[in-house]
């Protein structure tokens, strides 16, 4: 379960070998969500709304980024949201 950023007490994962719509993990204290990359839709959890805005926010940034990885399996850090 790679870890491909951090920031603000936030943490973005993306698994491998993971069922579509392409999408990313987030956990956020007791808080865990994923998210769909090309929507930036919560498909499954929830966050804080502060918390949810600033993933969109940080997720829109790096879309076409997140989509390669997700397409390619190569996994990297993404700068965080600053």
């Amino acid at each position: 379960m790679p870890e491909i950023s951090r920031f603000l007490g936030i943490v973005i994962l993306m698994y491998f070998d993971e069922h579509n719509p392409p999408h990313f993990h987030v956990k956020y204290n007791e808080h865990k969500a994923v998210m769909e990359i090309k929507t930036l839709n919560i498909l499954a959890g929830n966050l804080p709304v502060k918390v949810r805005n600033l993933v969109a926010e940080w997720a829109e940034l790096h879309q076409p980024e997140l989509l390669e990885m997700w397409d390619s399996k190569d996994f990297h850090k993404i700068q965080p949201l600053v």
